[in-house]
């Protein structure tokens, strides 16, 4: 089971905070946006005189408002398609063990979300990476690259769109083409979709749930971390139009019980006020990620190309080990009291060999520590490569 890769250099960063040092947390998709009031006032509300079990699949009031947003987004989709689950994580485990039995594999594009890695083991799924490129944006390869991978064990294929770490958002034919791989063989199509309103300069993130050819194969894992800025909440949905998907997946849920019944009252409200938050949300992100690409662009030897959405992007950076290069910003460098933490990529990856070079960096702070940030980067790689 490996460390994460984007938590394990904590204990660094607690150690720099303690002699002084101010750590600009680049690492970790933690938004600073405000989490809507209504969610603290709906919980703070709340009152019944035992607070017991809630039902295995989710409060009901849940459910309702977890099909209305689809529904407002234009999908088909009604109350028996959805499962509350306790964050997205346990949606994609859930995903993984209902779409394949021990020993199976599911096709994965890396990088990608680091714990698919911890997911995988706990399910005992083996993810076959098929690599995507800096140069590319991190887009898919042509799809004689990824049937190639199909083999007898191949029970999914699992994406991200919008991609963390990357910020790639799928295009209306990359999505085509992994629709054609699962009707002509017979997979699952397991989407990630928790960033699914992170997108930019007018494109449109293509939702698995709209891919009519393959609706019975179609898994979508959700959250509400990201989209109101909820990460300690640890409220997913998992949604299928398979009937016997959501039977077996309820059987996961009745093993862990129940998902959290408060932070779900809060989900409800969060929900019934969508509209007041996510566009000035996605501007300040949009004008973040502006900051933050040009920044990096000015730095001698960094690469990256401009990300599509989410808040992250890989970049490659010029030293030969981002690894030690990440742990020495937090022991060994500051700049008047201050240093960055970044996550290093070849976490991201599954591929042994890939993303030393590389590191994770997320938008999610305000706009002055953004760029005081930047700043410090590009004298603390002055600094390791004197």
């Amino acid at each position: 089971m490996p460390y994460s890769a984007i938590r394990k250099l904590a204990g660094y960063a607690d150690k720099a905070k303690k002699r002084g040092v101010h750590v600009f947390h680049l690492n970790i998709g933690q938004p600073d946006i405000e989490t809507p009031v209504e969610i603290f006032q709906s919980i703070a509300e709340h009152r019944e005189k035992v607070l017991s079990y809630g039902p295995s699949g989710g409060l009901l009031d849940l459910r309702v408002a977890v099909v209305e947003y689809h529904r407002n987004l234009g999908f088909d989709i009604d109350i028996d398609n959805v499962w509350i689950t306790t964050g997205g994580s346990e949606a994609i485990i859930f995903a993984m063990m209902t779409a394949c039995d021990p020993g199976d594999e599911i096709i994965v594009f890396e990088p990608f979300y680091t714990n698919y890695n911890g997911f995988s083991i706990m399910s005992q799924v083996k993810l076959v990476p098929i690599t995507t490129h800096v140069e590319d944006g991190f887009h898919l390869p042509h799809k004689d690259v990824i049937e190639a991978k199909i083999t007898k064990k191949t029970r999914a294929i699992l994406i991200n769109t919008p991609n963390n770490p990357t910020g790639t958002v799928l295009t209306e034919e990359e999505m085509f083409i992994v629709n054609n791989l699962c009707k002509k063989h017979g997979l699952f199509l397991l989407s990630d979709e928790v960033y699914r309103e992170f997108v930019y300069d007018g494109k449109r993130q293509v939702s698995a749930l709209s891919l009519p050819d393959i609706s019975d194969q179609v898994i979508v894992m959700d959250s509400i971390s990201k989209r109101f800025s909820a990460c300690g909440a640890r409220v997913g949905s998992i949604i299928s139009r398979n009937k016997m998907i959501m039977d077996r997946i309820l059987k996961f849920a009745q093993a862990r019980l129940c998902p959290p019944t408060l932070e779900q009252v809060g989900a409800i409200a969060a929900y019934k006020n969508i509209h007041k938050y996510i566009d000035p949300m996605i501007a300040e992100y949009e004008k973040r990620r502006s900051i933050l690409y040009e920044g990096l662009n000015e730095i001698p030897g960094v690469y990256g190309t401009k990300p599509e959405g989410a808040f992250y992007t890989v970049v490659r950076l010029p030293v030969a080990d981002t690894d030690d290069f990440c742990r020495w910003l937090l022991t060994d460098f500051h700049d008047n009291n201050k240093t960055v933490m970044l996550a290093p990529a070849n976490g991201f990856y599954s591929s042994a060999d890939k993303g030393k070079n590389e590191v994770r960096v997320a938008y999610v702070l305000k706009e002055d520590d953004l760029r005081q940030a930047i700043g410090v980067l590009q004298k603390a790689l002055e600094a390791y490569q004197k």
